[in-house]
């Protein structure tokens, strides 16, 4: 009767049994929503789809949204879904609990989604645009300098 109890879990596992804790899936998370969050959930997860190429993926207690990196993400709790998505600047609007820079060029908004009509613009219109930063930044970073250098040394200027 060798084994282990998960640290985690605490569930019992038998020695040479494998056991994955972590991963997850999105019915899972979902499976205790009320009927009003599902909906918002279904909503939420169809707007996102439209919006183009990218993937969908549950981690620990969130479910991800992603294209090269993760633009937005869905915690389900009991009473509200949280929507946590990452702009290029600050939103203040009276649907964002909170914001918080997370780099140089990125900053976190907090929303919590109690039904179905709350994904309506202008939130999907933040994750839409979410969804378009990526592009936006490295539009960006490919724009040439409007100050131009000169080939040569600058003269140095006499003083009088």
């Amino acid at each position: 009767m060798a084994g282990r109890e998960c640290y985690h879990c605490k569930q019992w596992i038998e020695e040479g049994e494998a056991h994955d804790c972590w991963t997850t899936t999105e019915a899972a998370l979902t499976a205790d929503l009320s009927e009003e969050l599902r909906e918002a959930w279904e909503r939420l997860r169809e707007t996102a789809v439209e919006f183009g190429d990218q993937r969908i993926y549950a981690s620990l207690n969130s479910i991800m949204f992603s294209r090269k990196a993760c633009y937005f993400f869905v915690r389900p709790k009991r009473k509200y879904l949280e929507v946590c998505f990452f702009l290029g600047r600050t939103v203040k609007a009276p649907q964002v609990r909170r914001a918080m820079a997370t780099s140089k060029t990125k900053t976190a908004h907090l929303i919590q989604v109690r039904h179905r009509d709350e994904v309506e613009a202008p939130m999907t219109d933040w994750l839409q645009e979410a969804y378009d930063l990526p592009d936006t930044l490295a539009a960006r970073k490919a724009k040439p300098s409007r100050r131009k250098r000169s080939a040569t040394k600058p003269r140095r200027r006499r003083s009088s």
